[in-house]
């Protein structure tokens, strides 16, 4: 969870209140006061609060009367709520929005979410609308993070090629300072490196190399991006690039690289559940979301990243290279990695190769 806020967020008159709603949840309401209000829109997703806080806050600015309440949380914990929500045919949000697209949308698939149909909803990719259902409101690239203080430029990795390269030598730098996502506990995590693992010739040599290589397979995105700028780790692989990238703004030591090999691009998804209290509000913020304030809202936020266009276009801290960008498509074919035996089995492989390097 990111706690470094660019200085253009520190100054913010926002009327909020933010208060811990159990362990490692945390809320913040925006706009009119909660309990006072009879517009009330609840949210709850993985974003972190504090680059979603001015979206949240322009939305809300549109609506007089309006209070916002947003919790923030883990995904696989969202998850759970969603599901066992559904199944009990009880109310537990009116958006839920996720990095875990594919828990989104097993989600849906599960008959637990509401069709929304707007022209903001229709102009977006095929990739990134199932059924009326699910909408990507961002666009993010996986990337590598790196400390720009200790790692000379002629080292950093520009491709999962570069990478394995780095990492043959015994001697190499990266040895116990290399860190990842642990998939057993992060849902964006399992599904980039499943995704990964459909994509990329080089998967199997990637993991051998990092086992070898000690990697330290741990949660979340800010405790990785911490380290890798107090130098605990030199680099960090498949992250999140929107808060790397965000970081970036107001840290030096902060690198980041598109792989020119290729770079997923993950688009997190907004659900309205089924029996939702305030449909009506979610779908007005989904709206918002696609809307050109909301898209450069989000932009300003490093939630939708310009990649791989001139040099003018790309974000000015993102070294992207000519990367060939492989948007993760909204489909059943998320599935794939939800079924238990190939989970069991992917993580089976996960957990011979780099659980001795977990913190």
């Amino acid at each position: 969870m990111i706690r470094h806020l660019p200085a253009a967020l520190t100054g913010l008159a926002v009327a909020l209140t933010m208060t811990m709603a159990a362990a490692d949840n945390r809320v913040v309401t925006v706009g009119s006061a909660w309990d006072d209000s009879r517009q009330r829109l609840s949210i709850q997703g993985s974003t972190d609060i504090e680059p979603f806080l001015p979206v949240l806050e322009a939305f809300a600015n549109r609506t007089p009367g309006l209070a916002i309440r947003y919790e923030e949380i883990l995904t696989n914990d969202l998850h759970d709520r969603s599901t066992q929500a559904c199944r009990d045919g009880k109310a537990l949000a009116d958006l839920l929005i996720s990095s875990a697209i594919d828990l989104q949308v097993q989600l849906v698939n599960d008959g637990c979410a509401q069709p929304h149909v707007s022209p903001g909803t229709a102009a977006l990719p095929d990739w990134a609308n199932w059924r009326d259902e699910m909408f990507g409101i961002t666009f993010e690239p996986a990337v590598i993070v790196y400390n720009r203080q200790l790692v000379p430029p002629g080292q950093v990795p520009r491709s999962r090629f570069d990478l394995i390269d780095a990492l043959r030598p015994a001697d190499n730098p990266f040895l116990g300072r290399i860190a990842t996502y642990d998939i057993e506990r992060s849902g964006l995590g399992y599904l980039f490196a499943f995704v990964d693992a459909q994509h990329a010739t080089t998967f199997g040599r990637l993991i051998e190399a990092l086992a070898r290589n000690r990697v330290v397979a741990t949660c979340c995105s800010a405790d990785i991006i911490d380290g890798v700028a107090e130098g605990r780790y030199l680099l960090a692989y498949n992250m999140l690039g929107s808060y790397a990238l965000a970081r970036a703004l107001v840290d030096p030591r902060i690198g980041v690289v598109a792989p020119a090999d290729y770079t997923l691009i993950l688009s997190r998804a907004a659900v309205i559940p089924r029996r939702a209290p305030r449909p009506d509000l979610a779908k007005r913020f989904v709206d918002f979301l696609l809307s050109a304030d909301g898209r450069r809202q989000l932009a300003e936020a490093s939630l939708i990243v310009q990649v791989g266009g001139t040099e003018s276009e790309e974000h000015p801290l993102l070294s992207a290279g000519a990367s060939t960008l492989r948007p993760i498509p909204f489909s059943p074919a998320l599935l794939v990695g939800l079924d238990r035996q190939k989970r069991r089995l992917f993580l089976d492989l996960w957990r011979s190769s780099v659980t001795h390097g977990t913190d």
